[in-house]
C-alpha cells in the first residue's frame, strides 16, 4: 500500500534519523504485524505552516491515490501568531484536499495532534510563556478534532505524550526543540492502534 505522511518539521524529523521519524516508524510497525504498507513518501519541511504545505502539495502534485494518508500541521501557525480562525480557515480545504489524495476515503485519513513546544528545553530556556502556548495549542487541537470528527478523520491526540516528560534529553533531538526517536516512538504507540483500524480490511 502507498502511504504518504504530510506535515512541518515533526513529520520530516528534523533532527533525527530518517529511520526514528514518526510516519517511518509507523510503516515499519504496522510490517511487523503484518500490514503490507510500503515506506512513506514524507511532504514535509521544518518550518512549514499550514498555509505552506497546503502550497506545497499543489506545486509536488502527488501522483495518483495513496492508501494511507497522514497529517500533522499547525504548530507553525500557533508559533507565528496566527489567529485561531486563521488555523480553521487553512485547514479546512486542506483536510479536503488529504482526503482526495487518500482516493476519496476519509476512513484511510489519520490526523495528529499538534505537540506542545512549550514542555521542551528550549521554550524554557527562550523565556517564553509556557502557559500561553499550552492554551494556543490546545485551542487549535480542539478545532482540528472538531473538523475531523465532523468529516469522520480519525484523529489521535499525541499532545499529553508530548508534554509528559517532553523536556528530558531522551526525549528531545539536540537542538532542545524538536523530538527525539524515543518521543516519536511514543506517538507511534498512540497512532498504531487507530492506523490497525483504519488498515483493517486491506
Amino acid at each position: 500500500m502507498r502511504y504518504l505522511a504530510l506535515g512541518d518539521s515533526y513529520t520530516f524529523g528534523e533532527g533525527v534519523e530518517p529511520a526514528h521519524r514518526w510516519p517511518v516508524q509507523l510503516a515499519h510497525a504496522l510490517r511487523d504485524d503484518g500490514i503490507d504498507i510500503g515506506e512513506p513518501r514524507i511532504l514535509a519541511k521544518t518550518g512549514w505552516t499550514t498555509e505552506e504545505l497546503a502550497v506545497a502539495i499543489a506545486a509536488e502534485q502527488p501522483l495518483g491515490h495513496f492508501d494511507f494518508v497522514t497529517l500533522g500541521i499547525g504548530v507553525n501557525d500557533q508559533y507565528r501568531g496566527h489567529t485561531a480562525n486563521e488555523y480553521r480557515a487553512q485547514l479546512a480545504p486542506l483536510l479536503d484536499t488529504a482526503v482526495a489524495l487518500a482516493g476519496g476515503r476519509t476512513e484511510r485519513l489519520m490526523m495528529l495532534s499538534i505537540p506542545d513546544w512549550g514542555a521542551t528545553r528550549f521554550a524554557r530556556q527562550e523565556g517564553r510563556d509556557v502557559t500561553a502556548i499550552a492554551r494556543e495549542i490546545d485551542g487549535f487541537n480542539d478545532i482540528a478534532r472538531d473538523m475531523c470528527e465532523s468529516r469522520r478523520i480519525a484523529f489521535v491526540d499525541i499532545t499529553p505524550v508530548s508534554r509528559d516528560d517532553g523536556d528530558s534529553d531522551a526525549m528531545l533531538a539536540d537542538d532542545g526543540l524538536h523530538p527525539s526517536g524515543a518521543m516519536y516512538a511514543r506517538w507511534v504507540d498512540a497512532a498504531l492502534p487507530v492506523a490497525h483500524r483504519l488498515l483493517g480490511d486491506a
